[in-house]
C-alpha cells in the first residue's frame, strides 16, 4: 500500500474538521483531510444545519404567502390557494447543499489541502489506514492526527427507524410528501425546527417531550414564551411524557405514551414519526482501542486543555469531546487547535458560545440562564425589552418576543442574554461580542444603534438592566 505522509491529517470533513485543516494549511503545514462521505460539510452541511434552514426558509415563504402577505397590501390570490411544489421545494436544499459542498472542496484546493475519501483508522500513532469506498486500502503518516469525525442520531430504545413513517432528522429531511399528522419525540432545538417545516406546510405536528417544558437547555422564561407561540401557530405539545412504544400498521404508526413519572398509558397514532431526542458521538471504526484511548461514559473523547487525547500527538475536536454540540463550536476548535499545532495560542471562549433556534421567531442565546446564576448564587440584574414596541419590528408585523440580559449586580458585566424574536440568530452576536470583551450592559447601552433597527431592542434591554428603559 502507496504510504503519503503530512505534518497534519484530519479525520472527519464537518465544520471542525475542513476548518481545521483549512486553517493549518494557511499556517504552512502540510495538511490532509480524511472524509468517508464522499461530500465535505459533515452532518451539518449535508443533512443538518444547511439542508434545514433551506427548507426552513421555503416553507416560512410558502406559509408568508398564504397567509401573511394580505396584510402588507400583497395579494396572492385567494387566501389557502398558493400551491406547494414540494419536489421544487426539495430541489432548493440539494442544490443548497450541493453549492456548499463544492465551495469545501474549492477552499482545499486554494489551501492546498488534500482531500482523501474514505474512512480513517488509527492503526497507531501517526499512521491511518484510509479505506475507499470501493475496498482499497491506502496507509498515511501524520505529525498530527485530528479526530473530528462529529455525532450521530441518539436512537431511542424500542423504536425502530427506517427512514420511513420512523424518521431521523436525516429522513425527515427528505419526505416526498406532506404527512396530514407527525409526532415529533423530543422538543430541542431539532424536533421544534423541522416539526416547524411541516407544520408550515400543512401537517398536524404534535412534540412529546420527557422533560416538563421545550427548549430545557435554555433560559426558563424563553422556553415558556416559545411555548406559547409555537402553540399558537398550531403545535400540540406533552409535555412530561415518555414514548414507550411503536406500532406501525397500514401506513402509520401508533406510539404508546406514559407520563415521565410513571401511570396510565395513552396512545397517538400519526402518519409519521420523528425521532429527535439529540446526538452522540461518533468513533465507530476509528481504531481508537487499538492505540490505547477510551472513551467515557457518554461516549466521549477525553482531551486536555490543548484538545490532546492521551496518547500524544491525536488530538479531538468538536461532537467528540462533548460540550455543545454545535458547528461553529467545532470550527473554533479546528481553529484554535491548529493555531496550537503552530505554536501560537489557540483558545476557544466557551462562555461565548451562542446557540440559535431557527424557530419562527427565532430564539437566541448565549452565556448563563437565570436558572444557572440562581443555582450558582451569583446575583444579578434583569433587563428586557419587548420586541412589540419596536417601530422596525411594528413596520415588519413581528412583534412577537423580547430581549433579556442578565448582568453581574455588582460589576454589571454581561453573564447572559436571551433574545426570542425575529432575527434572534442575528441579534444575538452584538452580546457575543460584549461577553467576548468583558463588556458591561452599560457599554451596550451606550452604543449608538441606527434607527430603526431590531437592534434596538438589545440596546433598550441593556438600558433596562439599570431600569432606564427610553421607550417602555
Amino acid at each position: 500500500m502507496a504510504e503519503q505522509s503530512f505534518d497534519v491529517v484530519v479525520i472527519g470533513g464537518g465544520p471542525g474538521g475542513y476548518v481545521a485543516a483549512i486553517r493549518a494549511a494557511q499556517l504552512g503545514m502540510k495538511v490532509a483531510c480524511v472524509e468517508k462521505r464522499g461530500a465535505l460539510g459533515g452532518t451539518c452541511l449535508n443533512v443538518g444545519c444547511i439542508p434545514s434552514k433551506a427548507m426552513l426558509t421555503a416553507s416560512h415563504h410558502f406559509e408568508a404567502a398564504g397567509h401573511e402577505l394580505a396584510s402588507f397590501g400583497v395579494k396572492v390570490g385567494k387566501v389557502g390557494k398558493v400551491e406547494l411544489d414540494l419536489p421544487g421545494m426539495l430541489n432548493h436544499k440539494e442544490k443548497v447543499v450541493l453549492d456548499n459542498t463544492k465551495g469545501i472542496e474549492f477552499l482545499f484546493k486554494k489551501n492546498k489541502v488534500t482531500y482523501i475519501i474514505g474512512a480513517g483508522e488509527i492503526t497507531a500513532p501517526g499512521q491511518i489506514t484510509v479505506t475507499a469506498n470501493d475496498g482499497g486500502k491506502s496507509n498515511v503518516a501524520a505529525s498530527a492526527i485530528i479526530i473530528a469525525t462529529g455525532s450521530d442520531v441518539t436512537p431511542l430504545p424500542g423504536i425502530e427507524i427506517d427512514e420511513k413513517t420512523i424518521l431521523s432528522s436525516t429522513g425527515a429531511l427528505d419526505l416526498d410528501k406532506v404527512p396530514a399528522t407527525m409526532a415529533v419525540i423530543g422538543g430541542g432545538v431539532i424536533g421544534l425546527e423541522l416539526g416547524t417545516v411541516w407544520r408550515r406546510l400543512g401537517a398536524k405536528v404534535t412534540v412529546v417531550e420527557f422533560l416538563d417544558r421545550i427548549l430545557p437547555l435554555n433560559d426558563g422564561e424563553i422556553s415558556k414564551a416559545a411555548q406559547k407561540i409555537l402553540a399558537k401557530q398550531g403545535f400540540d405539545f406533552k409535555l412530561s411524557t415518555k414514548v414507550t412504544g411503536a406500532t406501525k400498521a397500514k401506513g402509520k404508526v401508533t406510539l404508546t405514551l406514559e407520563a415521565a413519572a410513571g401511570g396510565s398509558s395513552e396512545t397517538l397514532t400519526v402518519d409519521t414519526v420523528l425521532v429527535a431526542i439529540g446526538r452522540i458521538p461518533y468513533t465507530k471504526g476509528l481504531g481508537l482501542e487499538k492505540v490505547g484511548i477510551a472513551v467515557d461514559k457518554r461516549g466521549f473523547i477525553p482531551v486536555d486543555g490543548n484538545f490532546q487525547t492521551v496518547i500524544p500527538g491525536i488530538f479531538a475536536i468538536g461532537d467528540v469531546i462533548g460540550g455543545a454540540m454545535l458547528a461553529h463550536k467545532a470550527e473554533e476548535e479546528g481553529v484554535a487547535l491548529a493555531e496550537i499545532l503552530a505554536g501560537q495560542h489557540g483558545h476557544v471562549n466557551y462562555d461565548a458560545i451562542p446557540g440559535v433556534v431557527y424557530t419562527w421567531p427565532e430564539v437566541a442565546s448565549v452565556g448563563k440562564t437565570e436558572e444557572q446564576l440562581k443555582t450558582e448564587g451569583v446575583a444579578y440584574k434583569v433587563g428586557k425589552f419587548n420586541f412589540s414596541a419596536n417601530g422596525r419590528a411594528r413596520s415588519m408585523n413581528e412583534t412577537d418576543g423580547f430581549v433579556k440580559i442578565l448582568a453581574c449586580a455588582s460589576t454589571d458585566r454581561v453573564l447572559g442574554a436571551h433574545i426570542i424574536g425575529p432575527n434572534a440568530g442575528d441579534l444575538i452576536a452584538e452580546c457575543v461580542m460584549a461577553m467576548e470583551f468583558g463588556a458591561s450592559a452599560e457599554d451596550i447601552a451606550r452604543t449608538c444603534h441606527a434607527h430603526p433597527t431590531l437592534g434596538e431592542v438589545v440596546k433598550e434591554a441593556a438600558l433596562a438592566v439599570d431600569g432606564r428603559a427610553i421607550h417602555s
